[in-house]
């Protein structure tokens, strides 16, 4: 059957499978814990996806992830919320910071503006180990309590779904989004910021926008990953989780929704594959290989392999005529 007639169900069939994940992990907490893991970055990585739908870049996206953890964290344990509400002020903050951050870079072209970003990720991991030591704990780090307690019956299965449903709650709005006036506002300032200033779009005011959602869409992302180890430590503002949200969506598709999801998968899967057969540094090497590959092949990402496996069949088949 043509994969065409079958897309508009694609997305169903993928949320199926994803609700069958604890039930077919076997009772293998490590499974799950990975499946969880992946749904968060998937999160994460739609967070990264959609400001560069804007037609900005950054390259220290762990800076927003990293306070949406912390301020989750230490607002759970000091004042006693339940974190399923910090969460979300997890996200608040970090988009708080961000439109501060936006507010003075906004206006920079898109890799000044990703250099300005990864230079904020390594200044806040710096303070958080010095004059926020006191509070953040410095590299030992701080407790987090956890999303569900594990008193709740089939409590990580709990934890699973409830990421599951942030995860499918961003994807419709981020789809409500661009699919409307201000997806309209973000290509016509991707392809082209003069002429959009000349139709009456205000860049400004819209890049703002994108970087304040985005940012805090990563705070929840950061925020629900520190409550699932039940710790947080400075290391998360490292550099492989800013450059990690970049691999997963060039690697799916970058500027699509299904992109982000399907690169995480397709690494996560790689990855954890390797690790079961002891790869430990070939890993590495094996995955800057399928996003080379991948970026000259398939530029429009892997969400694109079945268009291009169709054309080369029907190119094989005219070829034969």
């Amino acid at each position: 059957m043509d994969l065409e007639r079958l897309s508009p169900y694609l997305p169903w069939a993928g949320l199926a499978v994803a609700l069958l994940v604890p039930p077919l992990s076997s009772g293998s907490l490590y499974v799950l814990t990975t499946a969880t893991i992946a749904v968060v970055f998937m999160i994460y990585a739609s967070a990264w996806n959609f400001l560069a739908a804007s037609g900005q870049g950054s390259l220290g996206h762990a800076a927003f992830f990293g306070l949406g953890a912390y301020a989750s964290a230490l607002t759970a344990s000091n004042f006693g919320l339940p974190p399923v509400l910090t969460v979300l002020l997890g996200g608040l903050f970090a988009a708080g910071i961000g439109l501060l951050i936006g507010l003075t870079c906004v206006r920079l072209k898109e890799w000044f503006l990703a250099m300005v970003t990864f230079g904020f990720a390594i200044i806040i991991q710096t303070l958080m180990v010095s004059q926020f030591a006191g509070i953040s704990g410095g590299w030992d780090g701080t407790a987090a309590p956890a999303l569900v307690p594990s008193t709740v019956p089939f409590a990580p299965w709990v934890q699973y779904y409830l990421i599951l449903a942030v995860l499918v709650g961003v994807l419709l709005a981020f789809r409500h989004l661009l699919a409307g006036r201000i997806g309209l506002a973000f290509a016509a300032i991707r392809e082209n910021e003069v002429e959009a200033r000349a139709s009456g779009i205000d860049p400004v005011r819209y890049k703002l926008l994108a970087f304040c959602i985005s940012a805090c869409v990563a705070g929840i992302a950061g925020a629900l990953e520190i409550h699932q180890f039940g710790y947080v430590t400075p290391e998360v503002f490292g550099t492989d989780i800013s450059f990690w949200p970049i691999i997963y969506s060039i690697s799916g598709g970058l500027g699509t929704l299904a992109g982000p999801i399907v690169g995480t998968l397709a690494v996560t899967l790689l990855w954890e594959g390797l690790r079961g057969l002891e790869l430990t540094y070939a890993r590495f090497v094996l995955i800057g290989l399928l996003l080379v590959l991948v970026v000259i092949f398939l530029p429009n990402g892997l969400v694109s392999l079945p268009r291009r496996l169709r054309e080369w069949r029907r190119g094989r088949g005219g070829a034969r005529e």
